[in-house]
């Protein structure tokens, strides 16, 4: 959960930020796997390298974006950079959850209403710009709460 809370608060992973090269992303991080777009035109903007559960959107060889993604009810792996002395931890986050430890650290945040219908929900955090997006579980998500929303990804990017 500290992890999710500093990101959403600061726009950082531990290291990681929007604006850093990805040569110097890949050094902390080992080399990542592209998005199978880049494989075939390794040119091409818009797309992730992925270290599991962690993706880094590259834009002429920058990060323009950093994604967690979870899925509730199993676990999800993040390099040791981003989750020291740990690879894997569970990805089931109740909403309420994430926004008692956003209160806790007074990190202001809004109700994205451009990611709010249906079954999803949505935050938006200030002043670091990080979007939290919530959903209620999958049929194969196996979670005890079943009407409530999940943390499904968090993530930052620049405009």
């Amino acid at each position: 959960m500290n992890v999710l809370v500093d990101f959403a608060r600061t726009g950082r992973v531990g290291p990681l930020h929007c604006g850093m090269p990805l040569a110097e992303a890949e050094e902390l991080l080992g080399p990542g796997r592209p998005h199978p777009a880049i494989r075939m035109r390794p040119d091409i903007d818009g797309y992730p390298y992925a270290w599991n559960g962690l993706e880094l959107v590259v834009t002429q060889r920058t990060v323009s974006g950093i994604w967690i993604r979870l899925r509730p009810g199993s676990t999800t792996d993040l390099p040791p950079l981003v989750l020291p002395d740990s690879e894997s931890y569970s990805s089931t986050v109740l909403r309420e959850d994430l926004i008692a430890g956003l209160d806790a650290t007074d990190c202001r945040h809004d109700v994205n209403d451009r990611l709010t219908f249906g079954e999803q929900s949505s935050v938006l955090t200030r002043p670091a710009n990080v979007c939290a997006v919530f959903f209620t579980p999958h049929r194969e998500e196996h979670v005890p709460h079943r009407e409530r929303h999940y943390l499904g990804v968090i993530h930052k990017h620049t405009a």
